[in-house]
């Protein structure tokens, strides 16, 4: 269930500090943040952002695009490596 309109959306105050400040600074220097529930607002676009995925730091370009969205969707958490493929394959040979 989304957040409510009247709450308005969240952004963690710490990251809303850092983002301030690089405005003002016109500091291109990549922002690092643990917070990917934070809601991406139109003052973030155009600013680097590197998401933690519990493992290391994706670098995100922020656009237009990904308004409204959450910082944690575009640092995905889980590697997917496939199923099948010709590993699979060869095992089940030497079985048969």
């Amino acid at each position: 269930m989304p957040r409510s309109l009247k709450k308005g959306p969240y952004v963690d105050l710490k990251l809303q500090k850092k983002v301030d400040k690089a405005i003002q600074t016109t500091d291109k220097k990549v922002i690092k943040t643990w917070s990917r529930r934070s809601t991406v607002t139109p003052e973030f676009v155009g600013l680097t952002f590197a998401v933690h995925n519990g493992n290391k730091f994706i670098p995100i370009y922020v656009t237009e695009n990904m308004v409204g969205h959450k910082l944690g969707e575009f640092s995905p958490t889980r590697t997917y490596r496939g199923h099948g493929g010709r590993l699979v394959e060869r095992t089940s040979q030497l079985k048969g």
